[in-house]
């Protein structure tokens, strides 16, 4: 195989399948990434087995062939070498050797043919959406889902399509995040659970052009991901999710409608005298039309006042302020309606379209 390639082309092409490098694994292969030269197209694919991502990266073909490279001294060489054309030249043997300007590197590589590839996805259930909605309904959830959690499913987004609108849903037994949006054609129903590892790299990949189109297809075991030349297929996570419409009461004792800004910058002072190892709560207290914060610690206390429109009933609630700002720092609105029942129950911050809901269990205090 001999190849030519712009640094930044290939570069980026390194950086975009890095995400699907194993950092642990007992397969060495996986610690690759596997070049395909074939057909006019330079390919990179990295594979965890849970995680694959595939990419096309500009350059010229002067010789056809396969390769399987160390991704981490494949991705650091790249990264060093002057940015200018780079030429990758292999052997029978398997060697490699990389030159760009007067800088040449001779690495050890494997077969191509030891590379565990993608799995060959049917496409029949097709979705689309832009790359920005994806990107944002991604960023505005993906924090409520569970990280090493003994429930798989709570490690997981679940993507719900109904006639023309998609809902993501992340929880972690503790809050839940939902954003709904519209798409622009309808689509047959479906509800999967894709890895919260899966979202969070795709995220990365993701640009914020709204006339790019990601096309998604569905299977019973993957979901497969389309756009700008790079294909990310993933494994779903089994199982049925939970009934969260019967989780979120509708009922309310009080609603109060409070300014981002100003609940945001509240909560901010506050956590100054929060340790993350205290797990103290804001106090918020509703009433005569202001919520009053206060939060009381080893290392102080501090009291403040915001003016707010109020319905309904005198509330004092404890709440955790992580929470809170994760949620209200993805709320694009000014103004924030947060619905309560009393100190037992969950805070609820929904918006009157539906577009958002974020529920935060309450504290004891």
């Amino acid at each position: 195989m001999k190849i030519i390639c712009l640094k930044t082309s290939l570069l980026k092409g390194v950086n975009i399948v890095l995400k699907a490098v194993p950092v642990r694994t007992t397969m060495d292969i996986l610690e690759c990434i596997y070049i395909n030269a074939e057909n006019g197209s330079i390919k990179l694919t990295a594979n965890d087995m849970e995680l694959g991502i595939e990419t096309v990266v500009e350059g010229s073909i002067l010789e056809e062939g396969h390769i399987a490279l160390s991704a981490r001294l494949f991705s650091d060489i790249v990264r060093k070498l002057p940015d200018n054309d780079i030429t990758i030249t292999t052997d029978e043997n398997f060697h490699a050797l990389i030159t760009c300007e007067k800088a040449k590197f001779n690495i050890a590589g494997r077969s191509g043919d030891d590379f565990v590839q993608l799995p060959r996805i049917e496409k029949q259930q097709h979705y689309a959406i832009s790359q920005f909605s994806l990107k944002q309904i991604i960023s505005k959830t993906i924090f409520s889902a569970a990280s090493g959690e003994n429930n798989p499913i709570m490690t997981g987004e679940y993507f719900e399509f109904a006639d023309n609108t998609l809902k993501v849903t992340a929880l972690d037994g503790q809050r839940i995040a939902i954003r709904k949006i519209e798409l622009k054609e309808s689509y047959e129903p479906a509800g999967i659970i894709v890895p919260g590892k899966t979202m969070n790299e795709i995220s990365k990949i993701l640009t914020d052009d709204i006339d790019s189109e990601v096309s998604i297809y569905i299977t019973n075991l993957h979901i497969l991901f389309e756009f700008d030349n790079t294909t990310v297929v993933s494994r779903l996570i089994e199982g049925k999710y939970f009934d969260v419409v019967r989780m979120i009461s509708s009922d309310y004792n009080t609603r109060m409608v409070i300014g981002k800004r100003d609940l945001q910058g509240c909560i901010d002072r506050a956590t100054l005298l929060i340790r993350e190892s205290d797990r103290n709560p804001i106090i918020l207290s509703v009433r005569d039309s202001a919520a009053e914060l206060t939060v009381q610690s080893e290392i102080g206390s501090m009291d403040e006042v915001i003016d707010i429109d109020q319905e309904g009933s005198d509330i004092t609630i404890g709440f955790n302020p992580r929470f809170m700002l994760d949620a209200i720092r993805v709320i694009d609105e000014d103004d924030i309606p947060v619905y309560m029942n009393n100190s037992r129950t969950p805070l609820i911050l929904r918006d009157d379209a539906g577009t958002y809901t974020y529920v935060i269990l309450p504290i004891n205090f």
